[in-house]
This record gives C-alpha cells, structure tokens and sequence, in this order.
C-alpha cells in the first residue's frame, strides 16, 4: 500500500498552526521510525512537502517529494488543497492520502483519510462573530465541513472534536476515529526545583484564550488570598487592564526558559474556552507543577482527575482552587503526582501505533 502524507502547507512559524506542524511532523517520524523491513515490503511513505520543511520530513523511511511551489501563497495554497494535490497523488499511485491540516481535496481521486483538529472556526462564529475576516471564516468551515462529509476517514484529536465534527458537518460518528496526540517528554531534571512564589498562567490575544477571564479571576484571588502570590502571564503582553502583581511576558521563544518558568512556579493556570486537545496543562503536568484548569471542551478529557477542573468565566470558583492548590500542600503533591500520571498517556509511540492500525490495516 502506498500512503500520501500532504505537508506541502506546513511551514513551521508561518499563522497559527505550530500545533498541526508538530503533530505532522512527529507522525512522520514515528511512521519512518517503525516502517521495519517487512513492512516496507509492505506499504510506502510518500511526504509532500516544501522547501521550508524539507529538514523536519525528509526523513530515513520515507519518499520526500518537494513541491516547487510557494506554500506562503493563499491562492497556490487554496488550488494545491481543492485539486493539485489529489490529482499529483492519483498519478503518484497513491492508495490513501492523508491530510493532517484538516482539508481533503475536492476532487477525491484515491481514498482520504483527513485529520480535522478541531471546530473553532464554527465557534467563533457563534460567539465572536467578525472577530476574523468574514470571508476567510466562511471559506475554512465550508471545507472543514466538505472534509469530513467526504473523507473516508476523519480523523480527529478529542472525544470533545468528535463531538463538534458530528454537530456541525452532520457526520456519522463511526466515521471517526479519535487518536490523541503524543507529546515529546520533557528532561525534568535539566531544570532543577526552585521554591517559585508565584503562579503562571498561559493564554494569547486569541478571545478563546480567555486573557480577560484570567485577569478577573486573579484580580479576585488578590482580594480573597490572605497571601496571594504575584502572577505570571505567558503569551501575551497586557489586555489594556492594569492589575496589581500581573507581569505579563509575550512569546517564550526558547522551550528551556518557558519549562523553568512553568517548573519553577507554585501552580499553572489554564483559563481556555475551548480546546480541540490542550497541550499547555500536559506541559505543566510533566513539570512537576500543580495545574488548575478550565472545565469546558475538550479539557476535561485530557487532564481527568490531575487537575482541579473550574469553570473559566466563575472568578471566585478560580480564586478559590488558586488558594487551594499554593496553600494546601497535600492537595498539591496528589495534582502532581497524578499529573505525571496521566501525561503518561499521551506518547508518540501510542499515539503511532493508532495512527499505524487506521492507516495501514483498515481497508
């Protein structure tokens, strides 16, 4: 059998798309990793990819082909995904395509098998509505949606996406397959273990990152803490609202600053309205750091009972696990212990075998 994996699109830094270029690209390695000899015999690697990710995916174990084309183009974008790529795969000889960005072909020449990470478009719709150019809102959940009714395979992250494939698009849900996401474990002990007085939390512009929730809610810990300790905000740099004992840091560009920064503190907040997975408490987990976490989407699935769980817009509800998990230390140790835990779940060799069956066994 041969398999098409579609990376032309990924080029890692460019949108907002950090989260399905790392998913592609450990999927490729853990697919070429395990393709042993018989296997090979077997069924073939074919990456599409482009002068940008050529490093990350061409790789011992599979066919790179570089399409000389510009992936920073909306337009060659937009043609490459509706035909150029389904008819380059039928002349490649390809058995199954797979699309990790969520968007199949329109022309459907071989089998499609697409992973469709999440419906946020269709949220913002909803709840922030003009929030993003109107036009280019319409055109991803017109595809999003002709993805899943058309693929042979939907492919998505969380039971939570699962649930907002079959809602929006009208999908039968034995048509989809959920695989969690692996995750690459973290060297705990390059960071040591400082005695943090602080919390941090991470959140962006993004409206569904709820920077504002974070605020309230902390703004109300101040008041309610007989000791509150200052906070950290990672991912952006301010809301406009001026709160006593919030430093606000932007991007982290380095990983080893942001996991001692998360290491280093007394508790992790995690305020997001919606998830298709959520890897920032998973992060937080595997560093040792007691983690409190919105209750909504997805997120309840993924961290289970190694979080305190809140609602994200109920400030006193947050206030009141903020004192919680910095002042009673067996409530603290128990989070973290069951936090390394549960990050245990997710791990590329796990999540490659799942994707190996769905994508190599299944007719």
């Amino acid at each position: 059998m041969k398999l098409v994996i579609d990376c032309f699109k990924q080029v890692k830094g460019a949108g907002k798309s950090i989260g399905i270029y790392n998913l592609a690209r450990h999927l490729v390695w853990e697919l070429a990793a395990n393709h042993d000899s018989r296997e090979n015999a077997r069924n073939e690697i074919v990456v599409l990819g482009n002068a940008y990710n050529k490093k990350d995916f061409d790789v011992a174990g599979v066919t790179f082909i570089e399409i000389r084309k510009n992936p920073l183009s909306k337009l060659t974008c937009i043609q490459w995904e509706l035909f150029d790529v389904s008819v380059l795969a039928k002349k490649l000889g390809a058995d199954k395509v797979l699309f990790p960005r969520g968007y199949a072909s329109m022309l459907h020449l071989t089998k499609e098998y697409v992973i469709i990470h999440d419906m946020i478009p269709f949220y913002y719709n909803e709840h922030y509505k003009g929030y993003f150019n109107q036009l280019e809102n319409f055109y991803i959940m017109w595809r999003l949606k002709a993805s899943a009714r058309h693929a042979d395979r939907v492919i998505t992250i969380s039971e939570a996406s699962r649930r907002d494939i079959m809602k929006y698009s009208h999908v039968d849900g034995g048509r989809i397959t959920v695989i969690y996401n692996g995750y690459t474990p973290i060297k705990r002990e390059a960071y040591g273990k400082e005695d943090g007085s602080y919390i941090v939390a991470m959140t962006s512009k993004l409206p569904h990152k709820n920077a504002e929730g974070i605020v309230k809610a902390y703004a109300c810990y101040r008041r309610t803490a007989s000791n509150p300790l200052p906070l950290t905000v990672i991912g952006m740099e301010g809301i406009g609202i001026q709160t006593e004992g919030i430093t606000w840091i932007g991007y982290v560009e380095k990983d080893e600053d942001l996991h001692r920064m998360i290491h280093n503190a007394k508790a992790f907040l995690f305020l997001s309205l919606a998830e298709g997975f959520g890897f920032p408490p998973i992060e937080a987990m595997q560093l040792e750091t007691p983690v409190v976490c919105s209750g909504l989407s997805s997120l309840p699935e993924v961290v289970k009972d190694a979080a305190l769980l809140v609602d994200p817009q109920d400030a006193d509800a947050v206030a009141q696990a903020l004192i919680q998990v910095t002042t009673d230390e067996a409530c603290a140790k128990e989070l973290v212990e069951k936090g390394l835990f549960n990050a245990e779940r997710f791990n590329w060799k796990k999540t490659g075998d799942k994707y190996r069956e769905v994508l190599f066994d299944e007719v």
